[in-house]
């Protein structure tokens, strides 16, 4: 019997899991998305196209793969519905490759409302939703209130359908929030509806358990990163669900003596999208310059990212929470027109020097103690094998594995999938 292996952010999200995922789907039997839901926005780069995914798994355009969207995701009917069709125009056709988890909960448009009520309530104090209902839709699961795909298979789903929405539209009515055409919403989410129901039904927990009873490989993609997750992310500013490796083994149904390797993927540096605590943040021109170089805009929200240099405290704190096994560096070229590099590797908290994150990271405490490293100022971009690479920038990544303590085995040197150097391909396909 095989194991899982399990590939998730190690940051605030928007690492590149996408790339890395559609580069190592060649060696797996099953893709997997175990939770979050479409504020994902997973990229994919290959023979000069774009390509972002928000809800289907990042093994897509490999027909001869299967992928699953897990019982841990929240589905909207409508956005998937848009990606099944920009699919068919680039020839992937998904009714063949893709199951859908029939445990997975529905985004009913008025949960896309009640967000949006919600965020504008807040004022100054929100924390910078993408307002696509995700949020909600986590709050009626766990309240046992929420609606499966499974459902739609039952005959009294309208039912279950028009009690949840009316109870949406009580607590709509509280928000004093008028700013939206439900009918117009209702009719776009039920002709989406039909496309969802022509999709491969599963129950996805027998489907990736039989998957490894016969040995064949499967790899759990996560959505966000692990310092967004509910429980161990910066609360309150985090999402709605388990980002962790733990929250594969709920949102797929795999056992954790079934997890295997737990591939950790980071930026050379660190962004954020949306209001929270970030204590490498840069405010200066050298922030603008990561921003521009590194093109840091949500490719969900367009919004564009916070950025700031390399937290290794925050980066341990996710690898332990992890299990991390092996690390994964992207924009590493980002970083090739900076003449000196800094690296957080301590803070300054109440006068004494830690190398933890502490439970209060709201109060603006925390003062980042950086060393400094000399840039590469080489394009790495051109660089295909690991005896191309400069050795001011072999140093850096010697200096992160020194301070973490985990390899880095595989390095990205741009946005295309070609542009990927596996550094310890032994490791990565042991």
């Amino acid at each position: 019997m095989s194991k899982a292996d399990v590939l998730l952010g190690l940051q605030w999200g928007d690492e590149g899991k996408g790339k890395i995922v559609d580069v190592l789907t060649p060696h797996y039997d099953l893709i997997a998305r175990f939770q979050g839901g479409p504020n994902a926005g997973h990229s994919l780069e290959f023979e000069g196209t774009k390509h972002v995914l928000h809800t289907i798994p990042s093994g897509i355009f490999h027909t001869d793969k299967q992928n699953l969207i897990g019982n841990g995701v929240v589905i909207d009917p409508i956005i998937l519905n848009r990606e099944v069709e920009k699919l068919l125009e680039k020839g992937v056709d998904v009714t063949k490759n893709l199951f859908v988890s029939r445990k997975a909960h529905l985004i009913l448009p008025t949960h896309r409302i009640l967000d949006a009520a919600s965020e504008a309530s807040k004022g100054l104090s929100k924390i910078g939703s993408t307002l696509k209902g995700i949020g909600p839709t986590y709050m009626d699961k766990t309240g046992r209130n929420g609606i499966r795909v499974g459902d739609t298979e039952l005959s009294d789903f309208k039912d279950k359908y028009e009690f949840l929405r009316n109870k949406h539209l009580e607590l709509i009515r509280l928000y004093d929030y008028t700013e939206f055409d439900l009918d117009k919403m209702e009719h776009e989410w039920f002709e989406s509806l039909k496309v969802l129901n022509q999709l491969s039904k599963v129950d996805s927990e027998h489907l990736v358990n039989t998957y490894l009873q016969q040995d064949q490989k499967v790899l759990a993609e996560g959505a966000q990163g692990t310092l967004l997750d509910i429980d161990f992310g910066s609360y309150p500013f985090v999402t709605s669900s388990n980002t962790i490796t733990a929250g594969a083994c709920t949102g797929l149904g795999i056992a954790p003596n079934r997890i295997g390797e737990v591939f950790g993927i980071f930026k050379a540096y660190c962004t954020r999208v949306g209001s929270g605590p970030f204590p490498t943040e840069l405010y200066d021109e050298t922030g603008e310059k990561l921003r521009q170089i590194g093109r840091e805009f949500g490719s969900t929200t367009g919004r564009p990212r916070r950025c700031g240099w390399l937290d290794l405290p925050a980066l341990r704190y996710a690898i332990m929470i992890n299990g991390v096994t092996q690390l994964i560096m992207m924009k590493s070229d980002v970083l090739s027109e900076f003449k000196t590099i800094k690296i957080c590797t301590a803070y300054r908290y109440n006068g004494e020097l830690i190398d933890y994150i502490p439970y209060d990271i709201l109060s603006g405490k925390l003062e980042p103690v950086y060393t400094e490293l000399r840039g590469w100022m080489t394009d790495l971009t051109q660089c295909a094998r690991m005896e191309e690479l400069p050795e001011a920038f072999l140093s850096y990544i010697r200096f992160i594995e020194e301070q973490v303590k985990v390899p880095i085995t595989i390095l990205s040197v741009g946005p295309d999938r070609s542009q990927t150097i596996l550094r310890k391909p032994e490791l990565i396909y042991s």
